[in-house]
């Protein structure tokens, strides 16, 4: 017979049907003439109960159904007798897949810490927080595809490992095949990277913008999705060493038009996850984050405020409010003070636009101010900056000045360059971290508990 999720028997209505239902035990209850088993298979968050007449089972068999364990169940789709579903399965046939040793399983208990099940990321899936997390999660990834496909873009796999270093940042992951003991010398004593196995120096990325740029100078309106490293030691509830990241780079848009983009594209995500996730973000919002759906229907329901970085910062410097990092113009703003201008001050999104160039990557296009970019961050409540980006420099003359302004090898960047020189043209896009939208989407606290496996310093068991 074949296997009927639970997630459409729960909507059924075919009463008297035989059904084959397969899962998880979450729980086991019941007396000497009846057992209940609540039954999950993933599918959604709630599980569907199993009535078994001990009459018509082994004993033995029986013992072996523990929290945990895996069955497979043939039986009749009844109305429910009990409280909290419409529909329950009378059990017939009992197959046990695999047991669960009832001492030793670690989710035997309930009330885990999230800490605790970070330590046993082989089974939180299991749970009913992080199956919520990963359904979610899978929505938004479905989602980001549907909207970028409905609205003309293509989609481009950027390379994973790269000659350059997008962000000037430098905390890179290495990707070498040299001997880690002796590698080769040149007459220098250094390292001779000619004989590593792309014959240069390479890493892992830290961003897919600048392959995607090259695709967006010829197919108008391109995105990447993919993972993308950084090695940076930062043990915080907002970082890990890999991520994935959303890059939509459009030609012949302005800084103007990436706002715009930016604002539809959110709101469309958070509308979906509204729409097609309700079961799991109702139980987010119970046990988690009892704010959580407002503040979802908050950033559907406003306007994204607008302003510059120089007139946010004349806002942080008058207002009362009492922050732990100073204000001062040039500086980098802190999560307090993004999340300030959205709480607090303006009481809905915020972009931010026009930062100092000194504190922004070499790309991005200059303004006729000469001390500012055409950037723009997304700022949300909660979390602060959830999408950075800008227009592009299209000039050469001035992107090469900036390239060498910041140190950066000349020779790495050659082919970025020349996109300048063969019919450039006005274009920009942005950054959106993947994560820290499930991180806002779900309520979620921690950066780790919203990707299945978390890289971190020191965290690569799983």
């Amino acid at each position: 017979m074949k296997r009927t999720p639970i997630n459409e028997l729960l909507k059924s209505t075919d009463l008297g049907k035989e059904i084959n239902v397969k899962g998880w035990v979450r729980t086991k209850r019941g007396n000497k003439s009846v057992a209940f088993i609540n039954l999950n298979d993933g599918s959604i968050i709630h599980g569907i109960q199993i009535v078994a007449d001990l009459t018509n089972f082994d004993e033995n068999l029986m013992k072996l159904i523990t929290t945990g364990s895996c069955i497979s169940v043939n039986g009749t789709l009844v109305q429910s007798q009990g409280q909290g579903q419409a529909v329950e399965i009378q059990a017939t046939h009992i197959e046990v897949y695999g047991s669960a040793d009832a001492e030793l399983y670690p989710l035997q208990k309930k009330g885990h810490t999230l800490e605790f099940l970070r330590e046993i990321a082989h089974l939180r899936p299991r749970t009913n927080t992080f199956g919520a997390v990963l359904r979610i999660r899978h929505a938004m990834a479905f989602a980001i595809h549907k909207y970028f496909n409905d609205h003309g873009f293509y989609y481009i796999h950027t390379p994973i490992i790269t000659g350059s270093d997008a962000e000037g940042a430098g905390a890179m992951f290495r990707v070498t095949t040299l001997d880690p003991i002796n590698p080769p010398k040149n007459d220098k004593g250094e390292v001779n990277y000619e004989e590593d196995f792309f014959g240069k120096e390479t890493n892992l990325t830290v961003s897919g913008q600048l392959e995607g740029e090259l695709a967006a100078l010829a197919l108008s309106k391109i995105y990447t999705f993919g993972p993308t490293f950084r090695a940076e030691n930062s043990n915080t509830a907002r970082h890990l060493a890999e991520f994935w990241m959303i890059e939509p780079e459009v030609a012949f848009n302005d800084l103007v038009d990436n706002m715009d983009l930016a604002e539809d594209f959110l709101k469309y995500l958070i509308q979906y996850a509204l729409e097609h996730c309700n079961d799991d973000l109702e139980f987010l919002t119970k046990m988690y984050d009892n704010e959580l759906l407002s503040r979802l229907r908050f950033v559907v329901e406003n306007h994204f405020e607008r302003l510059t970085y120089t007139e946010a910062v004349e806002i942080l410097k008058t207002t009362d409010h009492k922050f732990e990092f100073p204000v001062d113009w040039g500086a980098d703003l802190q999560s307090e003070h993004e999340r300030y201008l959205v709480e607090k001050h303006f009481k809905r999104p915020v972009i931010l636009t026009h930062y100092p160039k000194e504190i922004k990557a070499f790309y991005m296009k200059q303004s006729e101010d000469g001390k500012t970019v055409k950037a723009m961050d997304v700022l949300f409540p909660g979390i602060g900056e959830i999408i950075g980006g800008s227009q592009r420099e299209e000039d050469y003359e001035k992107l090469h000045t900036r390239i060498l302004e910041m140190g950066i090898h000349e020779k790495d960047l050659w082919w970025y360059l020349e996109t300048r020189k063969y019919g450039t043209c006005p274009h920009a896009g942005f950054g959106l971290g993947f994560e820290r939208l499930i991180l806002f989407v779900t309520g979620m606290g921690n950066i780790r508990d919203v990707i299945p496996f978390p890289r971190t310093p020191k965290n690569a068991e799983f």
